[in-house]
């Protein structure tokens, strides 16, 4: 793109209502935010799920840590970096039920780096439509073929496989959770069609680890399969309440990416307060899974069922992400508005994060709200959804 066309551009975004600008806030707590100007407002768009990142544990792990220093001066491979970055990729390993782990500087990058590093062009990886952008950009820098399937769609998977010759690796790709919509990926009909297929398969675990499963562990646990999970990709910056992504393989894999994987090569490695943070996070989900889970589905039963009872056309799903999908980007962006005057932030979903046409809002529910935060919640969303005449 020229440089010179980009005012125009811009223009043309802000004509379809996808234009976006950044919102300064500070976290007071896991669940309410301090503005510039001073006031406080309830956060219904964070994916700090479990509250982690205001546990006192947590903010004195990292604090501790700080002793070591606040950055870790240079990539892994060439400066090494903190004992608590290889300790929390030997936690990650055994709480997810592999032989290795890998730490990455973001999910994002976690995806890049995994499919650079892996996949080639004798390969083919097949992608859910509404994949992550992250692994959706990984595909593309990989080399790979790129086979792209309707949204849980398995016959058009079986089809899809059956139909596109590979000479090397298959590679099936799939969010646990999508992001977007909430709802879990069909591990066991994945699970048949990479067996049936001699298929690897990657499940990103971003929005799954800590959120579902009887005892947080993700989508393998959701649907009580173990073992079937090739590449399980998952990041510290949710409901680890820290910053960065993990993959987990078989100890070969592992190997080869901290050898070939650009991504994780050449960047700087995280700080040890970071790592400490996540670590400190997930020791907490591991000892008391059933404290922060039942208060995370507690919690979205109670603001689900309120919307609902209301009238209010939520996507179905069993996760704390829950949509109201208004279609149109202006009206969703409105909405939006109308609800952060009243002291209530979350997001207006706008393509490209979605599919024309299917602009959203969406909201995010954690184990740190409160009944009554929730009910302020769900009150301030009824009386400004369209046609309430608020």
């Amino acid at each position: 793109m020229k440089l010179a066309d980009i005012p125009a551009a811009l223009g043309a975004v802000r004509a379809r209502g996808e234009y976006r600008a950044v919102s300064d806030l500070r976290m007071e707590s896991a669940s309410r935010g301090l503005r510039r100007d001073g006031s406080s407002c309830l956060v219904f768009h964070s994916n700090d799920y479990l509250g982690m990142t205001h546990e006192p544990t947590v903010i004195a792990a990292a604090r501790d840590a700080l002793r070591w220093g606040t950055g870790s001066g240079g990539a892994r491979l060439t400066s090494g970096a903190s004992f608590e970055l290889s300790d929390l990729e030997a936690a990650l390993a055994r709480f997810k039920g592999y032989e290795a782990a890998l730490v990455f500087n973001t999910g994002y990058m976690t995806n890049l780096g995994v499919l650079y590093g892996l996949a080639d062009r004798n390969d083919v990886i097949f992608s859910d439509s509404l994949n992550h952008a992250s692994l959706i950009d990984g595909c593309r820098i990989s080399r790979a073929r790129v086979a792209v399937y309707p949204h849980s769609d398995m016959a058009a998977l079986a089809r899809l496989l059956a139909e596109t010759p590979c000479a090397g690796e298959r590679y099936i790709a799939t969010d646990g959770v999508f992001s977007m919509d909430g709802d879990v990926a069909d591990l066991p009909a994945l699970a048949e069609l990479a067996h049936a297929y001699g298929a690897r398969l990657l499940v990103d675990d971003a929005h799954a680890t800590g959120v579902i499963g009887e005892t947080g562990r993700g989508t393998a646990e959701y649907w009580h399969m173990s073992g079937v999970i090739d590449l399980q990709v998952g990041t510290l910056s949710k409901a680890l309440g820290a910053e960065g992504g993990f993959v987990c393989a078989s100890r070969p894999v592992i190997e080869w990416l901290r050898n070939r994987s650009r991504p994780f090569i050449f960047s700087t490695a995280i700080g040890p307060a970071t790592a400490a943070a996540a670590l400190a996070a997930l020791r907490l989900l591991e000892a008391s899974p059933e404290t922060y889970l039942a208060r995370l589905r507690r919690n979205t039963a109670r603001l689900r069922g309120a919307l609902e009872a209301a009238g209010l056309p939520l996507l179905p799903g069993p996760t704390p992400i829950l949509p109201i999908v208004m279609g149109d980007p202006e009206e969703a962006v409105a909405f939006a508005a109308a609800c952060r005057a009243d002291g209530l932030l979350l997001s207006a979903i706008r393509p490209p994060s979605v599919p024309e046409g299917t602009s959203r809002i969406r909201l995010t529910v954690t184990a740190a709200h409160t009944e009554a935060e929730i009910d302020e919640a769900a009150g301030i969303l009824i009386r400004h959804w369209p046609g309430r005449g608020a």
